[in-house]
């Protein structure tokens, strides 16, 4: 071998080393804020006791249900909305041009008529067909409006509201009883809070009975399972780790708060993005440093989300490719935040963070594995060196899926039994054999996407979705409201 191949492989086994010495070095100090800021917020708020006249101070709310085709768990996302205790809020669903049954469904189970209501077009959108009134509920309205993608309905949405505050919610989620004055009390901490989000656990397993989750339980399936412990990973200590620095970039479109006002300044959500979420949260960052405005954009660990999860291998693989061609929709357009000289955490942390290790993360391990099978293969490294990398690549993984359930044990404990902690931590072991790296590699094309077929308008993610969790009509109890609430 030449003295130019010798070097050039040296090279190659110190970058990779060099990487995952710095992105374990950064996902570790990550986990260490998390445990902090969790055992202090479980001191400060987890008490189940609340002042009796705590409601007189929330701030009435707009709950935003866009849905496409979601005639499978729209009315029991509604239902579970309607028995949240909460003050004053109203539920507007979008319906952006549904093809089966989701209109006629929601218009019949909630006794919906047409509604001669004026609406104001503060954001375009595309044509707005009607819009309905329950005859039932007083807080619950319905938008027909033409397909235009998921950022399209959320804006129809806002044109519509009535309330300072606009929560955006998927169709197929349900909520605790207590989920929205817990994720709306950063804003009556701190006045200058203009976004808030919650944590999202899989709903998968668990039992829901009109509207209410009746029953807490791990996936029966291996896919979800292993999407629970990531849900676990990236919101017990991947956003808790940013709230307290302020330096939070994403707040789920599954369950989210904003300042309604705030959003229309910035024009609403991107239409030609798939990503229209995180980009939100990434704009209102950089407008809030350009114009230096105070402000906190906040996580809050214990307002809890479910939400179906994909379950076929198709399904998943769209879901992720659409989340790493967002991801790089949200951070290349705004990366003038990065080291501006007032640009705070966000810019100097958690932007080059979400840059160097969640964007190029996928494909520095996809061509880190190849690289370090191919110089194995033909004897240009040896075996203890591969197998040192695999250590290392695997091991960081194992060692953030298993943190990241013992902050859940420390803190929620959404699963106490001995079986659900043996099957998560069975879980987190085998995630990062095979599943892991398919991961990284649908991740990669979704990049290779972005980079060569340009923009893409926002659009609706197609899931198969089994709606299994809901318990049917008339059978008996499937648990106790208790269960899902301790």
């Amino acid at each position: 071998m030449s003295a130019f191949w010798a070097q050039l492989i040296v090279g190659l086994e110190w970058t990779f080393f060099g990487y995952f010495l710095c992105i374990t070095a950064a996902y570790l100090a990550l986990h260490y804020v998390a445990v902090f800021s969790i055992i202090d917020y479980m001191r400060d708020h987890r008490a189940e006791y609340l002042p009796q006249n705590l409601p007189d101070y929330q701030p009435p709310i707009s709950i935003l249900i866009p849905a496409f085709n979601e005639e499978r768990s729209i009315n029991s996302t509604i239902h579970s909305l309607l028995q949240l205790d909460y003050p004053e809020f109203e539920v507007v669903i979008v319906s952006d041009g549904s093809t089966d049954s989701t209109l006629s469904s929601v218009i019949r189970e909630f006794s919906m008529v047409e509604f001669p209501e004026a609406y104001r077009q503060r954001i375009r959108t595309e044509k707005v067909r009607g819009i309905y009134a329950s005859t039932r509920y007083p807080n619950v309205r319905l938008v027909d409006k033409v397909n235009g993608g998921k950022a399209d309905a959320l804006n129809a949405g806002i044109n519509c509201v009535r309330y300072p505050l606009i929560c955006s919610i998927d169709a197929d989620c349900i909520l605790h009883r207590t989920s929205l004055g817990r994720v709306v009390r950063p804003f009556l901490e701190d006045s200058s809070t203009v976004a808030s989000g919650g944590v999202v656990r899989v709903l998968n397993g668990c039992t829901v009975k009109d509207g209410f989750l009746e029953k807490v339980d791990l996936p029966r399936r291996l896919l979800p399972m292993f999407q629970n412990v990531e849900y676990l990973r990236a919101f017990l200590f991947g956003r808790m780790g940013w709230s307290p620095s302020n330096a939070l970039l994403v707040i789920s479109g599954a369950f989210g708060v904003f300042r309604k006002e705030r959003v229309v300044a910035i024009g609403g959500y991107r239409t030609d993005t798939v990503g229209e979420d995180m980009d939100l949260v990434v704009r209102l960052h950089r407008r809030a440093r350009e114009q230096r405005r105070p402000y906190r954009i906040t996580f809050v660990p214990d307002p809890i989300c479910w939400t179906e999860v994909p379950s076929d291998l198709k399904s998943l693989m769209g879901q992720r490719m659409r989340w790493q061609r967002g991801l790089a929709e949200s951070l290349v357009p705004n990366v003038g935040l990065v080291f501006r000289r007032r640009a705070g955490a966000v810019g100097w942390l958690a932007f080059p963070f979400m840059f160097l290790f969640e964007l190029v993360g996928p494909i520095v391990e996809i061509v880190g594995y190849i690289s370090m099978i191919v110089l194995w293969w033909f004897h240009l490294i040896p075996l203890q060196t591969f197998l040192v990398f695999l250590f290392l690549a695997v091991g960081m993984g194992i060692m953030l899926s298993t943190n990241a359930i013992f902050l859940e044990e420390l803190s929620f404990q959404m699963y106490p039994r001995v079986g659900q902690q043996l099957r998560l931590f069975l879980a987190a072991l085998l995630e990062n054999i095979g599943y892991r790296q398919l991961i990284a590699f649908w991740r990669v094309i979704g990049m290779l996407k972005w980079l060569f077929s340009g923009t893409a308008r926002s659009h609706w993610g197609e899931i198969a979705r089994d709606g299994s969790w809901q318990h049917p009509k008339g059978a008996g109890e499937a648990g106790t409201r208790e269960d899902a609430s301790a």
